[in-house]
């Protein structure tokens, strides 16, 4: 860990030039102290840094000290750093791993590239943490620990101890045996098996892990692909599934085929709207999409839907009619 440390001192150097020690602390996530004694683990280790006294005083490198980290065109870093820019990675509680690592992207390039690579990293935005209407879309969190012992038995093809809360119920301990980790709209979900049955269990539920020293009972090979399409699958077959019949501006169909399961059937009215026979998870569910939509669709099956969508607009109605 410390050694991951103290290559990202180096590179922060090597790319800003002259930093102080409390910069340097902040970008490390460490104390001024820690930045400190790596400097002088530095130095006695030969690399050439050196202090700079006075009120924009700092840390430097002597001029023309290099790490031995090459390979890459500009082309490939470039698509590293914008790669880097999603935050899938703080889904799996990666993000201070990823972080250095593009130092280290950007380190390897040529100097003279180096300035444009990064700069054009900068025109390009992925997965902000607001959409065009401000909601915001934060990524779920993910203790650090936590993630920590689930790579390692994925990775290592271990059993993982969990302790989970699942929805409206007591935590549990569960043993389970790791196949994959998968990430959806910067949440993070650990595919596994318990008992032998298929089970997926979302990150920031595991409250704590703890890996095992005994081999998971697992595949050798896996596609996770088919294993998560598999498992949406099921998923969407379970619960108390409901199935509505909804008349609706053509406009807006991917506002609501974005939130329901599945469309059973499609055809076109005769006055130019849609007509779709589609399923949610629950009635709460189906409630919920189509009152988004506003008088753009309208729910013609089931009565007890078109009954609850009435009720709560009147009830919108009264309120705004006081």
């Amino acid at each position: 860990m410390r050694a991951d440390r103290l290559v990202s001192l180096v590179l922060l150097l090597r790319q800003h030039g002259r930093l102080s020690a409390a910069t340097l602390a902040r970008e490390l996530e460490v104390s001024t102290r820690t930045v400190l004694r790596d400097i002088e683990a530095l130095s006695a280790a030969g690399v050439p840094v050196y202090a700079e006294r006075g009120r924009h005083g700092g840390f430097a490198l002597l001029p023309g000290f290099r790490t031995e980290l090459t390979g890459l065109n500009p082309d490939e870093a470039l698509a590293l750093l914008v790669a880097g820019s999603r935050r899938g990675a703080q889904a799996f509680g990666l993000g201070s791993a990823l972080a250095s690592a593009m130092l280290k992207v950007v380190d390897a390039l040529p100097e003279s590239y180096r300035d444009t690579a990064a700069g054009a990293a900068e025109r390009l935005l992925v997965d902000p943490e607001t959409d065009l209407l401000s909601r915001r879309l934060a990524a779920e969190e993910v203790p650090d620990a936590v993630a920590a012992e689930v790579l390692r038995a994925v990775f290592a093809g271990h059993r993982l101890r969990i302790h989970y809360a699942a929805v409206d119920r007591t935590p549990k301990w569960r043993t389970v045996d790791p196949i994959g980790l998968v990430t959806i709209r910067d949440r993070g979900y650990l595919l596994a098996t318990r008992s032998g049955e298929d089970r997926t269990y979302r990150l920031s539920r595991i409250l704590s892990a703890e890996e095992l020293a005994e081999p998971a009972q697992r595949p050798d090979r896996v596609d996770l692909e088919r294993a998560w399409q598999e498992r949406s699958t099921r998923f969407r077959a379970g619960g108390d599934q409901v199935t509505v019949l909804v008349r609706m501006d053509p406009a807006r169909r991917e506002d609501l085929v974005g939130t329901a399961l599945a469309v059973l059937a499609e055809e076109p009215d005769s006055d130019g709207r849609l007509r779709l026979e589609v399923t949610f998870q629950d009635a709460r569910h189906a409630e919920w999409a189509l009152w988004q939509l506003s008088t753009n669709a309208e729910a013609l099956a089931p009565q007890w839907l078109r009954d609850s969508l009435r009720d709560r607009a009147a009830a919108v109605a009264a309120r705004y009619g006081m």
